[in-house]
């Protein structure tokens, strides 16, 4: 049995994802090597999302498009893990956080009334990168996408189960979770990852050249309109 790596999402706002949060998941993901990986949030959240200070700060195209290539890149490289992933969904998974969620193999959360789960980047005004968009595509069942990408709305953990954002909700989740990944550990590490990599064949991969142009020369300058800026100052509380 493989070794179970932790990886702990710990940061300001709840865990917000912003740049040193892109490198600790990078770096902490080429650490664990394929091994199985359980990921989860300090304190009493997964993750709010993106942090909107930071985002708040990039002024300039340049500047947004070295951060959303990295976000882009983060979950790619969570998804395309060889290894097993299991996110131990301990609180709010929100945006960016309910990303980082469905970009695990199994999502076990929390059995909290107040925990929220849910893509609300539309309300805010923004677009998903291209990779992000592809892997929601193929995560998200096809008769909940629309409620989830374009309803925009923050769920109960029982009616994301229902959507199909998470898997399970228990009031022993992270031991449920630590089960999920320990069952996991059993398996042929090569055979877990030759069949983890058929099922998400050319997903990531499917964000091309032209998709890629399409969000950085079309749909990029919304995040840059004030519209988005007065959404962000807005969830700031300025």
């Amino acid at each position: 049995m493989s070794e179970v790596v932790t990886i702990t999402m710990d940061g300001p706002g709840k865990n917000s994802l912003g740049s040193s949060m892109f490198e600790h998941l990078q770096s902490s993901l080429r650490a664990a090597a394929g091994r199985p990986v359980l990921i989860t949030g300090a304190g009493d959240a997964f993750s709010a999302g993106l942090n909107l200070r930071e985002v708040a700060g990039l002024t300039t195209r340049e500047a947004l498009e070295s951060f959303l290539r990295s976000l882009d890149a983060t979950c790619a490289a969570l998804f395309d893990y060889p290894g097993p992933t299991v996110a131990w969904v301990n609180g709010h998974a929100i945006a960016g956080g309910c990303v980082v969620a469905l970009c695990c193999d199994v999502r076990v959360a929390t059995d909290h009334a107040r925990c929220r789960v849910g893509l609300n980047e539309v309300p805010l005004g923004l677009a998903f990168p291209p990779k992000i968009m592809a892997i929601l595509k193929h995560r998200v069942p096809r008769r909940h996408i629309r409620d989830v990408v374009l309803g925009g709305s923050l769920v109960s953990t029982s009616r994301a189960v229902e959507w199909g954002l998470l898997d399970e909700v228990s009031d022993r989740a992270r031991e449920r979770a630590e089960e999920r990944a320990a069952a996991l550990a059993t398996h042929s590490a090569t055979a877990y990852a030759a069949a983890k990599a058929e099922l998400q064949w050319g997903v990531t991969a499917s964000a091309d050249a032209a998709s890629d142009l399409r969000f950085y020369r079309d749909l990029m300058p919304m995040w840059l309109s004030e519209e988005v800026r007065a959404h962000l100052r807005k969830a700031m509380g300025r």
